[in-house]
C-alpha cells in the first residue's frame, strides 16, 4: 500500500501534510532562484575566471544538460531508494557544487561544478513534486500545488535583483553561498517532518529508456541553448538537436516494445494528463521567454541597470505569491478547464502588453500593472496545471507521471529562452542590425501568440475533469444533500 498521510489518524497526520508544500518549496525556491540568479553576474564571473561571458554561458547550458539527463530517471531512483533519502541528497549534493561554484578559479571547474549542481536539481524539484502528491489527499492538492507553485514562479523573479545586488556590493561567489543556509533549513525541515516513506519495488531500470531519453531531452536542450545563447557554433546546437530527435523516435518505438519502459507512454492516454504536458509545454514555451526577453529589454532597449530591471520584474513574484490565498477557492467554485483557459488567454494577453508599457514616466504605471496581472494570472495557471497532471493517475504511476512531466517542462523553456533568441535575431537580419525597442515588442507578440496554444488541449477535456481535485466533487455532493 502506498504510503499516505493518512494511513494513521487523522489527528496525527493532518498537520505532516499541511506542512509538505512549505517543506518543498524551501529546497525548490533555492534551485528556482540559483538557476536565474547566476545570469546577472555572468560579466563579473567572466572577469575572474579571464573569459568571456558568451563562453561562460556554457555554465548555464551545463546546468540544463544535466537536469535532462537525469531527471527521467527521478522517479525511479525515488521509488527505488526512497524519496526522503533521494530528497535529502539531492539538496547536499546540491549545496556541496554550489561551494565548489564559489571556489571555481577557471572555466572548466566551473562547467564541471554547475553540471553536478544540475545532477542535485534534477532530483529535487520532480521527487518534490512526487513526496508532495503522495503525501496530499487529493481534495487538497489545489491548494498544496498553490504553496509548491510560489517558489517556480518567484525564483526567476526574484534572482535578478539579487544577484544584481550582491555582485554589485560584495561578490559573486556569495551567489552560491547563499545557497547553504537556505539549504540546511530546507534538509532539517525534512528530517524533521518528513515521515519515512516505505521503500517500493520498482522493476529494473530500463537502461536503454533512459539513454534513449536522456539522449533525446538533453540533446534538444543543448541544441536550443547554444543557438540562443550562442557560445559553441550554431551547427553545434542543429547537430544536438537533430540527435535529440532521433533519440526521441527511438525511444518512442522502445516504449511500445518494452516490458516496463521508464517513462510510459500509455500515461497519456489519460486526458488530463496528456493535456497538463502538452497545454503546459506550449504555456512554459512563453513563460521561459519572458526571463531573458524582459531585462534584455529593460537594460539594452532603456539603458536599465541590472539592478534596476531586477525590480521591476519583482513586481511579478508579488502577484504569484498574492493569488495563492485566493487559488482554492477559485478551483473550487469554477473547476480546472474554464480556470486553465481563461488564466492561459490573460497570460498571453498579459505578455503581449509588455510591449505597450515602457518603463518611464506614467507609462510605468501600466508596466508594473501588467506585470503584476501577470504574476495572478500565471500563479493560477501553474497551480492548476501542476495539480492537473496527477488528478487521475493511478498512485503506482505518480513517479513516471512526474519524470515525464518535469521532462517536458525543462524542455519547453529551453525552447522558449531560443525561440526569443531566434525571434531578436530575425529581427537582427531584416531590419537595421541592431536590437530596437522594436525587436522586443515584436518578440513579446509572438511568444504571446504561441502561449494561446497551451489553451487548446483545455478545451478536450471534460467541464468537471479532476473534481475531487477542485473541491467542486464535494460542493456539488453536498448541495445535493442539502
Amino acid at each position: 500500500m502506498p504510503w499516505s498521510p493518512w494511513t494513521r489518524t487523522r489527528k496525527k497526520w493532518l498537520p505532516v501534510s499541511r506542512m509538505l508544500p512549505f517543506i518543498m518549496a524551501i529546497a525548490l525556491f533555492m534551485e528556482q532562484m540559483d538557476s536565474t540568479v547566476i545570469a546577472t553576474a555572468l560579466p563579473e564571473i567572466a572577469r575572474d575566471l579571464e573569459t568571456s561571458p558568451i563562453a561562460l554561458k556554457l555554465a548555464m547550458t551545463a546546468y540544463l544538460v544535466a537536469l535532462a539527463i537525469f531527471i527521467p530517471a527521478s522517479g525511479w531512483i525515488a521509488d527505488r531508494f526512497g524519496p526522503k533519502k533521494v530528497f535529502l541528497t539531492a539538496i547536499a549534493v546540491f549545496m556541496g557544487s554550489s561551494v565548489l561554484c564559489s571556489a571555481a578559479d577557471s572555466l572548466g571547474f566551473f562547467v564541471v561544478a554547475r553540471f553536478v549542481q544540475g545532477m542535485g536539481g534534477a532530483m529535487m524539484t520532480p521527487v518534490a513534486r512526487l513526496v508532495l502528491v503522495r503525501g496530499t489527499p487529493r481534495n487538497q492538492l489545489v491548494e498544496a500545488m498553490a504553496w509548491l507553485t510560489i517558489p517556480a514562479l518567484a525564483g526567476p523573479l526574484v534572482g535578478p535583483p539579487v544577484g544584481g545586488f550582491i555582485t554589485t556590493y560584495a561578490s559573486w561567489e556569495w551567489i552560491f553561498l547563499i545557497d547553504i543556509p537556505i539549504g540546511l533549513v530546507g534538509m532539517a525541515a525534512i528530517w524533521r517532518f518528513l515521515p519515512q516513506m516505505p521503500v517500493l519495488n520498482p522493476p529494473p531500470l530500463d537502461w536503454t529508456g533512459f539513454f534513449l531519453v536522456a539522449g533525446a531531452a538533453s540533446g534538444i536542450v543543448f541544441g536550443m541553448s547554444v543557438i540562443s545563447l550562442p557560445a559553441l557554433l550554431v551547427q553545434f546546437g542543429l547537430v544536438a538537436i537533430v540527435a535529440g530527435a532521433i533519440c526521441l523516435f527511438a525511444y518512442w518505438r522502445h516504449a511500445h516494445r518494452a516490458e516496463k519502459p521508464i517513462l510510459p507512454l500509455s500515461l497519456l492516454s489519460i486526458p488530463t494528463l496528456r493535456a497538463s504536458v502538452a497545454g503546459g509545454s506550449f504555456f512554459r514555451i512563453g513563460i521561459g521567454a519572458v526571463p531573458f526577453l524582459l531585462p534584455l529589454m529593460l537594460q539594452l532597449g532603456y539603458g536599465l541597470t541590472a539592478f534596476e530591471s531586477g525590480m521591476i520584474t519583482f513586481i511579478g513574484a508579488v502577484g504569484a505569491m498574492s493569488m495563492k490565498f485566493a487559488a482554492v477557492s477559485i478551483f473550487r467554485r469554477f473547476g480546472f478547464r474554464p480556470v486553465l483557459i481563461a488564466t492561459g488567454i490573460l497570460s498571453s494577453i498579459s505578455v503581449a502588453a509588455i510591449a505597450a508599457f515602457p518603463p518611464n514616466g506614467t507609462m510605468a504605471i501600466g508596466l508594473y500593472l501588467v506585470l503584476l496581472i501577470s504574476g495572478f494570472v500565471r500563479s493560477l495557471y501553474f497551480t492548476g496545471i501542476n495539480a492537473l497532471a496527477y488528478v487521475d493517475v493511478p498512485e503506482s504511476q505518480t513517479a513516471q507521471a512526474t519524470a515525464m512531466s518535469a521532462v517536458a517542462q525543462q524542455t519547453s523553456i529551453a525552447i522558449g529562452v531560443a525561440v526569443a533568441g531566434a525571434i531578436l535575431e530575425a529581427t537582427l537580419y531584416f531590419g537595421s542590425g541592431e536590437l530596437t525597442i522594436a525587436s522586443f515588442n515584436i518578440a513579446f507578440i509572438l511568444v504571446a501568440a504561441i502561449m494561446t496554444l497551451g489553451t487548446l488541449p483545455m478545451l478536450r477535456i471534460d467541464h468537471d475533469a479532476g473534481a475531487e481535485a477542485s473541491g467542486r466533487l464535494v460542493r456539488r455532493n453536498d448541495t445535493t444533500q442539502a
